[in-house]
């Protein structure tokens, strides 16, 4: 879920940027530490949105910039379970699809993908499954739910899920859609 939150915290300033305004020098700087950062508690860093307020400088020794203690507002992206979560298969391996959700990519293990049996094209890089025919490729978009999120030191894992009415690749998704007015008109003819 993306989120613009409010932090305190104190900004070293390069001394480049002290011939600059103020604001803009603490923005920069900000951009520069923490932009990309990603941290348990916050999620990833996208971007500075505003610089509230910058406190006196501070100078520290064998330093040679200035903290000033400020407050900012960061843009950020972090995932929460059973969020609902549009995305671009960027990847299919014989374990399960990879999507690109925003900044962040999840996997769907190759038995959450459908409920049909499964099975793996290898030359073509496609899902199969068996009864309903539907394939999942690289590239198609899919609505899918977070079923699990791990941020660790070394890596950080999201885990989707597509095995629930309504999620699944957007083609599948018309389909049923159709189907269901389909059905709606049919037994609406049937009651008259």
């Amino acid at each position: 879920m993306y989120r613009i939150i409010t932090v305190e915290d104190n900004v070293r300033v390069s001394p480049a940027k002290l011939s600059s305004d103020l604001k803009e020098s603490v923005k920069e700087s900000i951009a520069e530490q923490m932009e990309g950062l990603i941290d348990y508690r916050l999620g990833v860093v996208l971007a500075v949105v505003a610089v509230d307020n910058v406190g006196e400088g501070k100078i520290v020794a064998g330093n040679p910039g200035v903290f000033y203690n400020s407050r900012f507002k960061l843009l950020t992206f972090k995932p929460e379970l059973h969020e609902l979560v549009y995305g671009e298969v960027i990847d299919n391996t014989e374990f399960g699809a990879f999507v690109r959700m925003g900044p962040m990519d999840g996997l769907i293990h190759i038995s959450q993908i459908m409920d049909d049996f499964v099975s793996y094209n290898n030359k073509n890089s496609l899902f199969v499954g068996k009864e309903s025919k539907r394939t999942l490729k690289e590239g198609d978009p899919v609505r899918a739910r977070i079923i699990s999120v791990s941020f660790g030191k070394e890596e950080n894992k999201i885990g989707l899920t597509m095995r629930q009415p309504l999620l699944g690749a957007m083609q599948w998704i018309e389909e049923d859609k159709k189907k269901q007015k389909k059905g709606m008109k049919e037994e609406k003819k049937e009651k008259k």
